[in-house]
């Protein structure tokens, strides 16, 4: 039994300078550190939190 997982695209398009110290370590687990970087993680509620702790500094798209 293969259940596939609903992966999304993230990407960093914001900086984390002068940013509360709880965003920018939610970048970090996020796996982002630099502007443009992309990381796919699986759709879980725990990354959809983080995502929206830092909506103002991501893109996020859905991963083919």
């Amino acid at each position: 039994m293969s259940e596939s997982k609903k992966k999304l695209k993230v990407t960093q398009i914001g900086s984390p300078i002068g940013r509360k110290f709880d965003q920018r370590q939610t970048l970090i687990g996020l796996g982002l550190n630099k502007l443009h970087r992309t990381r796919v993680l699986e759709d879980t509620p725990a990354v959809r939190g983080m995502i929206t702790k830092v909506q103002h500094l991501v893109r996020v798209e859905n991963a083919a």
